[in-house]
Parts: C-alpha cells; sequence; structure tokens
C-alpha cells in the first residue's frame, strides 16, 4: 500500500469512517506480530501487545501528521510497546565480556545469519537469538525478517542509519558468540 492510499484510509477515518481501520489490521496484523514475538519471546503476550498497539493507533491516529511512512510510526508503536513490556517482566539479560564480541572476526560475523545450513545451526542460531535483548531482537527483525531499510530501522528505534549499522554488526557478533557457547 503506497503513502497516499494511506493517507487517503486515515482521512476517512478521522472523519467518522472507523471501519476503514481494518485495512491497516490486515495490512500490519502479520509483520507488527512477528517483530513483538521476537521482542517479548511469549506469543500470548505478544497477541495482547499487538491489540494494544492497534488500540493506541487508532485512538491517537489524529497525531499522525505524515512526517515519515505510516508503516514506520506504528511500528515505533509496537516496538515501545514490546520493549515497555520487556521491562516490566525485567527479564534477566545475559551479559557477555565485551572483549569475547569484540573479538568475533568481522567476516564470520557479517555471514552468522546467512549461513544456516542444518537444523542443528538452525536450532542454535533460534536459540542464540531469543537470548539477546529486546533492542538487538527488534534490530534482527526488522532487517532480516521483515527486509527494512537501514533508513527504515533508524526512523523506528530513533537512532542514525550509522548507528543502526555499528548495532546490526554487533549483533551479529553477539549472536557469534552465543551460537559458539552452546
Amino acid at each position: 500500500m503506497e503513502q497516499k492510499d494511506e493517507s487517503y484510509y486515515i482521512k476517512r477515518i478521522l472523519e467518522g469512517e472507523t471501519e476503514h481501520f481494518s485495512v491497516f489490521l490486515d495490512r500490519y496484523s502479520r509483520p507488527l506480530y512477528a517483530l513483538i514475538v521476537q521482542i517479548v519471546g511469549c506469543h500470548e503476550d505478544a497477541e495482547e501487545l499487538l491489540q494494544d498497539v492497534f488500540l493506541k493507533a487508532f485512538r491517537h491516529l489524529n497525531r499522525y501528521k505524515g512526517e515519515c511512512r505510516f508503516s514506520t510510526w506504528i511500528y515505533r508503536i509496537a516496538y515501545n510497546a514490546a520493549i515497555s513490556a520487556t521491562r516490566k517482566k525485567k527479564q534477566e539479560l545475559l551479559y557477555i565480556e565485551e572483549n569475547t564480541i569484540n573479538n568475533v572476526p568481522d567476516d564470520v560475523a557479517d555471514s552468522v545469519l546467512a549461513r544456516a545450513e542444518d537444523e542443528e545451526q538452525v536450532d542454535r542460531l533460534s536459540r542464540a537469538i531469543d537470548q539477546l535483548n529486546g533492542e538487538e531482537k527488534a534490530l534482527i527483525t526488522l532487517f532480516y525478517y521483515e527486509e527494512k531499510s537501514l533508513e527504515e530501522i533508524g526512523e523506528v528505534l530513533k537512532i542514525s542509519i550509522s548507528n543502526v549499522k555499528v548495532r546490526l554488526h554487533r549483533t551479529r557478533k553477539k549472536i557469534c558468540v552465543l551460537m559458539n557457547n552452546k
């Protein structure tokens, strides 16, 4: 859906034709759910948070000013909701020594998500991603699963493109370390 189409539906919804919000539910339910479940790690919590995200987006639709794409705006709401939920649960985060991450060769880190060849490797990769913090999971989900651009990820996470690149690179290194500790 193009931004002009989304603007049309937003205008209609704000004029009282609320049934048009179903267009956004159909378009964004799956990708937002995928992002949320990656961050919170629980399907039931993700389903509840997804409902909260759409409710919040609907209630605050008048605040959407078109300064960014609607998808970026709603992804930002979903990201914030998921991160808030993980903070409330105060999940115990795994600490990895800084030097351990820095010692992973760049070429190994850059290929870690592309080389899952067998079931065991895929399983190790999945377990490693599960151990990441919420922001790291969001980065991996947005970049690899949702195929968002660096610019879009930066808008969602409110960080610069260069910071997105750095954090993605560090996260790939962290995944390498986590996969090799299994």
